[in-house]
């Protein structure tokens, strides 16, 4: 069976819930979810479950929000062969301006997509601009609808994965 590990956001251990369910339903996958307490924003709090959860080998992995941002930070060096990001907000002074969140370097072996719904109400769809500008190497996803959670999008991104 697939293993699917899937990184939720920020406040999102119940309201990512369905938005991994779904993916993993469609993707024929087991998820594995970490969940990732809230009361400690530090990337290093964050990056420890994401690092167990790849430590597990998973088959594909995807993050949400707040949890795509810490992904990139453990990506830098515990690189996968891919991984797919989802309403990924832009930590740099073009963005919401939060230096300590802002991604290293991501290994050009990590073959990256990006995916953003354009009436996202939460991250602002132009972030998705300035992170294909700082990950020029991505692939990039735009999405007509489904706001932040990706709702009636599921089988879109599903459908544009290169499995």
């Amino acid at each position: 069976m697939t293993r699917l590990l899937f990184v939720h956001g920020a406040g999102g251990e119940d309201d990512d819930e369905p938005l991994a369910e779904g993916l993993g339903s469609l993707l024929g996958a087991t998820v594995d979810m970490p969940r990732i307490p809230s009361d400690d924003m530090s990337v290093e709090a964050w990056a420890g479950p994401i690092r167990r959860g790849l430590e597990a080998s998973p088959d594909l992995v995807i993050a949400h929000s707040f949890g795509a941002t810490v992904l990139l930070h453990v990506l830098a060096s515990v690189p996968v062969p891919a991984a797919t990001v989802l309403a990924m907000p832009d930590w740099s002074a073009a963005g919401w301006d939060v230096p300590q969140y802002e991604w290293p370097t991501v290994p050009s072996e990590v073959s990256l997509t990006l995916h953003h719904c354009r009436d996202d109400d939460v991250v602002p769809f132009s972030h998705l601009a300035l992170a294909s500008a700082q990950l020029p190497d991505a692939r990039v996803v735009e999405h007509q609808r489904g706001g932040h959670q990706f709702d009636g999008a599921v089988g879109e991104v599903v459908a544009s994965m290169r499995l």
